[in-house]
């Protein structure tokens, strides 16, 4: 018997607000129009899904701005003042919302291996699967984004 649901699949690779934002924003809005929807953390995305990454992500400005030495620290602290100010849920708060609203946290087995993590440091829920495991997945996906 096939699932007549449609998939939605998404790769995060950077553990940054504006690199992760948009998987948990595009995932939990998937799974709210009836979708399957996965979320695969790769690379450094992989600190997303790792006790405490979500609190530690940054907002590294383009450009020059970004060298600058404590430029990232100020450009996270305005960026999360503005991500207050809109009402919107915190990283960590958004990877809650998506998992009680179905969404599947993804961890790559080949950055958990190469990093050497010790998988009892992912949040609770995470799975751990191959590149194979969600290509198998994302093959069957109406939508499949590279956030």
């Amino acid at each position: 018997m096939t699932d007549s649901k449609d998939k939605a699949g998404f790769i995060c690779v950077h553990d940054t607000l504006d690199g992760a934002y948009p998987a948990l924003v595009l995932g939990i809005n998937a799974a709210r129009l009836g979708m399957e929807s996965k979320i695969f953390y790769s690379f450094m995305g992989l600190n997303m899904v790792l006790r405490g990454g979500a609190e530690r992500a940054k907002f590294i400005p383009p450009g020059v701005m970004g060298a600058i030495p404590g430029m990232s620290t100020i450009a996270t602290g305005m960026m999360k003042k503005k991500i207050d100010k809109a009402n919107i849920p915190s990283l960590s708060e958004m990877q809650e919302m998506a998992q009680l609203e179905g969404v599947q946290l993804i961890a790559c087995k080949m950055t958990v291996d190469m990093m050497e993590i010790d998988e009892q440091k992912l949040i609770e829920g995470v799975v751990v699967w191959t590149a194979e495991d969600f290509l198998k997945y994302a093959r069957d996906c109406k939508i499949c984004l590279f956030t």
